[in-house]
């Protein structure tokens, strides 16, 4: 059975370290926790996260009604809820507006991979909402393409939202965001931002597999993508506005060419087929050009 006043009490203090952190401002942001299949702790309105009581956690159930509570539930918690609906392994969700990773919200600027090897293991692909006026269906219905993909978004012109098996681990991912998006920039101002290359981005996504992280990039779904291209979430960039302005993509190529560029014969050898590769120097150069003409579209 577990211990609600316990659970309220971890969810203040996730709220003092978003406030102390300047994740938030005034009364921003927002805390949920799922204690049963239909009930939910929600911190409240109008109220800075801070400065919470566990008295001032409300109750509401999963149509977001106010079951329980003496303060009026937070104006943003259908956001939360239709990730507890489209997620069953959730129990907690963070909302809040990280500086540095709202920073990239106001920018529309997709979050750079293959840099940062905890970002790699932890985070993967981070996507970019579209934009909805917050706080009804709509707005919530802005995670359902990414929600099953990740566990940390940025939300378009707003802040992020993150989620996990405890209200620990849903801040955690926020922490780790925004962090890196401070790196980024302070890396930019320096003049130069070096990229991991497609092997050593590899060996990440295989540990991360190792050890229980899932990613896409590592599935059959994306097996042939570059995996430091953003190729998990670029099709949903130009509803959502988002372009590269400050980040330029990594000179990667596909895991297939990359594959059969390593597989190749050198120069000197025969010209007529690879046995390694299966694939014809003629057919080499064929795959090289097409993606070549495939980075240049993008």
């Amino acid at each position: 059975m577990q211990n609600v006043h316990k659970i309220k009490q971890d969810m203040c203090d996730i709220g003092r370290r978003i406030y102390n952190r300047q994740f938030a401002a005034a009364n921003d942001g927002n805390i949920t926790v799922r204690v049963s299949e239909n009930e939910f702790l929600c911190t409240p309105t109008l109220h800075c996260k801070g400065f919470l009581k566990p008295e001032d956690i409300a109750t509401i159930d999963i149509t977001g009604k106010q079951i329980a509570g003496r303060k009026k539930r937070s104006s943003e918690a259908l956001l939360h809820l239709e990730i507890y609906k489209q997620r069953e392994d959730i129990k907690s969700v963070v909302h809040c507006h990280p500086p540095h990773a709202t920073a990239f919200a106001i920018a529309r600027e997709p979050i750079p991979q293959c840099i940062l090897p905890e970002v790699e293991v932890f985070l993967g692909d981070v996507p970019i909402t579209k934009y909805e006026t917050p706080g009804g269906q709509a707005f919530a219905d802005t995670i359902i393409p990414f929600v099953n993909k990740t566990n940390v978004m940025i939300l378009a012109n707003h802040g992020t939202v993150s989620y996990g098996e405890s209200v620990e681990q849903a801040y955690w991912w926020t922490e780790i965001l925004d962090s890196y998006c401070r790196m980024l920039m302070l890396a930019k101002q320096l003049g130069n931002v070096a990229f991991l290359d497609q092997q050593k981005s590899q060996e990440l996504l295989d540990l991360k597999d190792q050890w229980g992280y899932k990613d896409p990039r590592n599935t059959k779904e994306f097996e042939d993508c570059d995996i430091c291209a953003n190729d998990i979430f670029r099709n949903s960039w130009k509803d959502s506005g988002v372009e590269r302005r400050a980040f330029d993509a990594p000179p990667a190529m596909p895991a297939k060419v990359a594959a059969a560029v390593a597989a190749a014969p050198a120069p000197a050898a025969a010209p007529s087929a690879s046995p390694a590769s299966g694939i014809s120097e003629e057919q080499l150069v064929k795959l090289i050009t097409d993606e070549v003409l495939r980075q240049m579209k993008a």
